[in-house]
């Protein structure tokens, strides 16, 4: 069996890690390589620092920034408005936004008719 190789528009993990954000910025889709061109906004110029230090548990409240290649394999904790939710980054997520990966809303399970939603809705759970 063949290993397979992730490759991230033709490059390997280890070629993206050696490119600066510019470079890198080149090969994103064109909202957010146009972000990129325009410049690093600062909080995320501030969080990469953070992540260069290795600080082990790194936290942000921003869903905005954009996952590059040296994030992978750190775990970031981000904030969903009720939480922190921790996200472990691999090679897939590489180009998307932290917000893509962590749900602000919890998916709706309804067990039936409410009670005393209408006049008929008491009758359907009987048999």
């Amino acid at each position: 069996m063949v290993e397979k190789i992730f490759k991230f528009r033709g490059k390997t993990i280890e070629e993206l890690q050696q490119l600066d954000i510019q470079q890198f910025g080149e090969l994103l889709k064109s909202r957010k390589r146009r972000s990129i061109r325009r410049g690093v906004p600062e909080h995320q110029t501030k969080f990469m620092e953070k992540l260069e230090k290795g600080k082990p548990k790194l936290r942000t409240h921003r869903r905005d920034i954009i996952i590059t290649p040296n994030m992978v394999g750190k775990t970031i904790e981000v904030y969903n408005g009720r939480k922190f939710v921790p996200l472990m980054v691999n090679e897939e997520m590489i180009g998307y936004y932290f917000g893509e990966f962590v749900q602000t809303r919890k998916i709706a399970s309804h067990k039936g008719t409410g009670v005393g939603a209408t006049k008929s809705s008491k009758h359907q759970g009987k048999k």
